[in-house]
């Protein structure tokens, strides 16, 4: 963030669950540029108390606490907004102190990088524009996925059949490994990888796809590979064939599509079954993707809910720009020949616009 925007003082209208969720989100993340001064109580008897943050008063006392604590920014998250909106106070906020008025789930986006999808309902889901994606950023970003595949696959040619040949020197089986995947529209294709483990026997077909659980099976070239993401090269060939693009959503395995849609629907607290997961594919899967800059690789269902949220956000940020950024983090990962940053152990995360973003280790996909 830019000087003017560091330390900016939050205040938020509300103590229920996204609330708390910013809040949490603004205190694990100091290097944001917010602070949390505290909340506001709604003063409704089915939000839960707020124990971990400081509640300053409720909203007939908001005057009072702006004027006392003289925020930067109100962020409304009330349970519910309209019987509980104090709208001419936010406007003289707003006009005569020159206080900024946000929506909660708009800078949780921001601080995190993410959509907060536990919180949506159909309503605010069909109320956003944002996940229909300009076809003239897709037609600028499938030419430029194209010219760029087209010069990864001449230049690291020679690379590739170095890989191949070192690949059936070190164990059996084939050169590349192919499985199903989930792309646009949620059709089908299949990916191509370099092999990096030892082959399943036919007892093993119905074995765990977590990569945490297949570990023993990795190969010693396997490692190497998957160090420095050589064994994604082969996707160049599916960006040719229109399955995918350089970057977007990883494609899940479609052995695992049921099981992730069904969770998918049914983790919101609001209550509401909502496709989230077939917004996931309105755009091509990619080579790599925000969630993998951003985030760890899933080894389980909740980790690949935290995954979802990530793929949401780019859906619904999706710009050529976007994309460039993204590719310029894996060339750096892919560079220094390690992951970097992170996340999932400490609970922090580096600002989604504007600090570098970091890969993690854990499971691949």
């Amino acid at each position: 963030m830019n000087s003017r925007q560091e330390n900016q003082r939050i205040l938020i209208l509300g103590t229920g669950v996204v609330a708390q969720m910013l809040a949490q989100e603004i205190k694990q993340n100091p290097e944001c540029g917010f602070e949390l001064i505290g909340l506001i109580n709604e003063r409704l008897p089915d939000v839960d108390p707020c124990r971990d943050f400081p509640v300053l008063g409720g909203m007939s006392d908001l005057n009072d606490i702006i004027r006392r604590e003289r925020p930067h920014r109100l962020v409304m998250a009330q349970q519910n907004r309209q019987g509980f909106m104090p709208t001419n106070k936010l406007m003289e906020a707003s006009f005569y102190n020159n206080i900024i008025v946000d929506h909660a789930e708009a800078l949780y986006e921001k601080v995190t990088g993410k959509v907060p999808i536990d919180v949506q309902t159909q309503t605010t889901m069909l109320q956003s524009s944002n996940f229909r994606p300009s076809p003239l950023v897709e037609v600028v970003a499938r030419v430029f996925s194209l010219v760029v595949a087209l010069i990864g696959i001449v230049i690291t040619a020679p690379l590739m059949l170095v890989i191949a040949v070192a690949i059936k020197l070190d164990s059996t089986g084939p050169v590349l490994f192919t499985q199903e995947r989930i792309g646009r529209d949620c059709k089908s294709f299949l990916l191509y990888k370099f092999r990096t483990m030892m082959p399943q026997s036919a007892q093993q077909e119905s074995a765990s796809q977590w990569a945490g659980d297949n570990d023993h099976r990795i190969t010693r070239v396997g490692r190497v590979l998957r160090k420095f993401r050589l064994d994604e090269l082969p996707q160049f060939f599916n960006v040719l064939a229109s399955d995918m693009n350089l970057v977007g959503p990883r494609p899940h395995p479609s052995s695992n599509y049921q099981m992730f849609s069904l969770v998918a629907r049914n983790t919101p607290i609001c209550g509401e079954q909502i496709p989230y997961y077939y917004l996931r594919s309105m755009v091509r899967p990619g080579i790599t993707g925000w969630a993998q800059v951003r985030y760890q690789y899933a080894n389980n269902l909740n980790e690949e809910i935290e995954k979802l949220r990530f793929d949401l956000y780019y859906v619904k940020h999706y710009s050529l720009w976007m994309d460039i950024r993204i590719l310029i983090e894996t060339l750096r990962v892919v560079y220094k020949g390690h992951e970097v940053g992170y996340q999932a152990v400490s609970g922090r995360r580096v600002d989604a616009l504007d600090k570098p973003a970091a890969l993690a280790t854990g499971t691949r996909q």
